[in-house]
């Protein structure tokens, strides 16, 4: 029996140290994937399932590692079964190789799905609640009222192109165009 290990991290910044150190010891192999969990393409997971055979154990050491929903995790785990091949959690010592394993997980799963589903609702409403104040929310924007200015009046009196005023500004023609064109309908 084989105990391969899957380990996800969600974006190149996110350190995958604790679940290698977890999982090292009591696994036989460990595959890295570095991708959202959200995302419709894993190849390091599908490599996984494909390495595995009968008998053999898929170990992650946290729930939410592996599967993107609860519905997603019994399908998995349900699939693995009908393979042969057993699940562990490594950090919360659940095996579906026994039936109270299986129903723990099964609880688990419907916990992490809530916790998600909570915290993405949550996350919106705070949205929401600072769009509502006022707040602007995303990326902060790349010119300021004053450059704006500064760049309108370059533009129309000076006679410049909007090309070369964004060039000598160190952002691109679109930035600076669609820039103008808001500052314009916020005056308005």
């Amino acid at each position: 029996m084989k105990r391969i290990a899957y380990i996800r991290v969600s974006t190149p910044d996110q350190r995958h140290d604790r679940q290698v150190e977890g999982l090292r010891e009591i696994c036989d192999e460990l595959h890295v994937e570095t991708v959202s969990a959200c995302s419709t393409r894993r190849p390091v997971y599908d490599k996984v399932l494909k390495r595995l055979k009968a008998g053999d154990m898929l170990v992650v050491w946290d729930l939410d590692r592996a599967f993107r929903s609860v519905v997603d995790a019994l399908t998995e785990a349900e699939k693995l079964r009908g393979r042969g091949i057993h699940f562990q959690i490594a950090n919360l010592n659940i095996d579906t190789t026994t039936p109270a394993g299986i129903f723990v997980y099964t609880m688990l799963s419907a916990l992490a799905e809530f916790e998600r589903r909570t915290l993405s609702q949550r996350t919106k409403e705070g949205l929401a609640a600072a769009r509502k104040r006022g707040k602007r929310i995303g990326r902060p924007p790349a010119l300021s009222d004053t450059q704006l200015s500064d760049a309108r009046r370059r533009i129309e009196t000076d006679g410049k192109s909007a090309a070369s005023v964004a060039r000598e500004m160190g952002v691109k023609h679109w930035t600076l165009s669609r820039s103008l064109r808001r500052q314009a309908q916020a005056m308005h």
